[in-house]
């Protein structure tokens, strides 16, 4: 059943492969991220994981995070996007000990910024606001030395940022990515700064310019990006 349905999803991704979305996707990522297409559109892809979501509706949430374990392990990032789209079409079954899984997946097969993203932000992200005692969990994976596991310290709570939680910890995890060399982990937290700068505009302003002496630019641009011209320009002084 699972090997069928595996085997199924990578047909239709073959037939629906285009050899120019190919050469496009590959500019997307930089050197040393792992990034293998087969060269579809994101809309595309997204149509494919909804027809087959329909086929794993009568599948226990073992039986489907076997199968995303298997698309996980090809490497490629449509089946990596396929993969994501069955997990949060579980989210309302997530259960604690799920958090190990997901774990492993960031930890075992996630190779680029694309794939980081798509997990962390609705399928971990959303596990984060179910259980939020698991938060801290992500205090550990800033000191990770794996480049994703870092980024998605911070990128998991951009949804749960921009709805005001996890303030406290939010900054706890950047003072821990403060001064990391890695441009994708500083854009990373820079954008979780962003997001809760949505809730809570102050206290990330005063957060930045606590930190502006020391924070890289780049986590800087990113952290202040929707906040007023004045602010930007207070935060952006020397």
């Amino acid at each position: 059943m699972k090997e069928k349905l595996v085997s199924d999803i990578r047909m239709e991704l073959q037939a629906g492969a285009d050899i120019e979305v190919k050469k496009t996707s590959s500019r997307f990522f930089k050197q040393g991220e792992e990034a293998l297409v087969y060269g579809l559109k994101s809309a595309d892809v997204t149509k494919i994981a909804k027809e087959f979501r329909r086929q794993i509706k009568t599948y226990s949430r073992q039986e489907v995070f076997a199968v995303c374990e298997e698309l996980w392990k090809s490497g490629y990032l449509e089946e990596a996007v396929i993969a994501c789209k069955f997990t949060e079409s579980l989210s309302k079954q997530y259960e604690p000990e799920d958090f190990r899984t997901f774990e492993r997946w960031v930890n075992s097969y996630v190779s680029n910024w694309a794939a980081c993203d798509t997990l962390c932000n609705h399928t971990i992200g959303t596990f984060m606001m179910m259980y939020p005692e698991f938060v801290n969990e992500l205090k550990r994976w800033a000191q990770s030395p794996n480049r994703w596991t870092k980024r998605a310290a911070a990128v998991t709570l951009i949804i749960p940022a921009r709805k005001g939680l996890f303030l406290k910890e939010i900054f706890e995890i950047a003072d821990i990515l403060l001064l990391d060399n890695d441009d994708l982990v500083q854009k990373g937290y820079g954008w979780m700064l962003k997001a809760a700068s949505e809730s809570n505009q102050k206290a990330v302003f005063d957060y930045v310019v606590s930190k502006k002496e020391i924070m890289p630019r780049t986590a800087l641009r990113y952290a202040i990006v929707k906040m007023p011209k004045e602010l930007k320009v207070e935060a952006m002084k020397k």
